[in-house]
């Protein structure tokens, strides 16, 4: 069975779900695919996974690169899991760009080729923002694209890791606005 639990965190309120294996979700409330995977009945909580998880996002918001791990449970199709893996190597602070993890699977899978917007479909649907850092994720071009929580809050982690924004812009229509 799943649980849930709140947190506060200093851009939004956010929903964790847990099961038995580790953290399944972590929502900005009202983002897009919101508790996507999150199945009936769960409870609402608390679990000692949501106590690692909430300490991580403390450690986080406090502008802090957190060093230590939760245990995450990731509910997906094998392809959105190995993108959803990759984005767990993308250092803190730095960014890196659909095309560039396009080219990271072709490699693993012994292709050619790996379509960008195959891989963004994934990064979009990661259900555990954040500890998962699909807000690292841009465009080939700069643009700060693609993010289920919202443009804003993905400028604003960024922000707080202190990343290199100097190239990165909001394009002025797309799927960031």
């Amino acid at each position: 069975m799943q649980c849930v639990s709140y947190y506060n965190s200093p851009i939004g309120r956010i929903l964790l779900a847990a099961d038995d294996i580790g953290l399944v979700g972590l929502w900005f409330e009202g983002q897009k695919y919101f508790a996507n995977c999150l199945k009936e009945p769960y409870q609402e909580r608390e679990v000692p996974i949501f106590d690692k998880a909430k300490n991580w996002l403390q450690v986080y918001f406090s502008g802090k690169e957190p060093d230590f791990k939760v245990p995450i449970h990731f509910i997906g199709t094998e392809f959105q899991r190995e993108v959803w893996n990759i984005l767990l190597t993308i250092p803190y602070g730095q960014t890196v760009t659909y095309g560039e993890i396009g080219k990271i699977l072709a490699a693993k899978r012994g292709v050619p080729h790996m379509s960008a917007q195959a891989v963004g479909g994934a990064v979009g649907h990661n259900e555990i923002s954040i500890i998962v850092p699909c807000h690292r994720v841009v465009g080939a071009d700069g643009s700060l694209t693609g993010y289920a929580g919202g443009i804003d809050k993905k400028v604003r982690l960024l922000t707080l890791e202190k990343a290199n924004m100097t190239s990165l812009f909001v394009p002025k229509k797309g799927t960031a606005v």
